[in-house]
């Protein structure tokens, strides 16, 4: 099995390269084969998945590097005055989505290790009109965010790619408010996975090889203290593999 760091660059590489398309070629880069799995295509992953109204506002350079696997602010219930956290945010479609549901009083923050990824989110942003927004850089598993400084954690097909799973899960409950939400969009593993897709390192970019099975997601919710655990499937996007809508709490106490 790949490092952490291993798995970081190869991620980083995909994903960078996947902006640089957007960026230069304004093409649907989930139709062009660098997005997440060749399944994108069908429309199981990408823009394909948000509807005409979630689109709304959002400029089409955001939506084209949108390489998810669901819609998460479709459940997280954002209100206004939330700070929102978005844990791989690309080109920032769940951030400008998020930025308008919180309104004037609330903030979204999106972080992303890829400095292409953030170029175009803050380009995004900016043609978008929207100011209540952060951009920041940094790694899932070590958020430079303070404790207890968000109310919802939103991420879109990301935790999958991670090396080291507990502990984005444990640093989720590190910066939640007591009461916080956590509410994500994520590739959810059969138990069949077989060894040589678990062992392919351009499987693990596409958001499949990395991917926990749903007893092992909760088990890494529980363990970092989070209750009301939910995970539900919403469609295939693998042999082996679906989409699921995560969804946990924070206790408020």
């Amino acid at each position: 099995m790949a490092d952490l760091t291993e798995i970081r660059e190869s991620v980083r590489e995909r994903y960078a390269a996947a902006a640089k398309v957007t960026a230069t070629d304004d093409a649907a880069c989930c139709g062009t084969g660098c997005g997440c799995s060749p399944a994108d295509a069908t429309g199981v992953f990408g823009v394909q998945l948000y509807d005409t109204s979630t689109r709304d506002g959002v400029p089409e350079t955001a939506l084209q590097a949108s390489l998810g696997c669901g819609v998460p602010t479709a459940v997280a219930g954002l209100h206004d005055g939330e700070t929102v956290l978005d844990l791989g945010s690309g080109g920032g479609t769940d951030v400008l989505i998020s930025a308008r549901r919180v309104g004037p009083s609330g903030k979204a923050i999106g972080l992303d290790m890829t400095d292409e990824m953030l170029e175009l989110a803050r380009r995004n942003a900016t043609a978008a009109g929207v100011e209540n927004v952060e951009f920041v850089k940094g790694y899932i598993e070590e958020m430079p965010l303070p404790d207890a400084s968000v109310d919802v954690v939103i991420s879109n097909c990301v935790i999958n790619l991670s090396g080291d799973k507990a502990k984005v899960i444990a640093e989720v409950a590190r910066v939640l408010r007591p009461g916080g939400r956590f509410a994500v969009s994520d590739v959810i593993a059969d138990g069949a996975m077989d060894d040589a897709t678990r062992a392919d390192m351009a499987a693990w970019t596409g958001c499949i090889a990395g991917a926990l099975t749903s007893a092992e997601f909760a088990t890494l919710l529980a363990a970092a203290g989070l209750q009301d655990i939910e995970i539900t499937e919403t469609h295939r996007v693998h042999e082996h593999a679906g989409s699921a809508i995560v969804r946990a709490r924070k206790p408020l106490t």
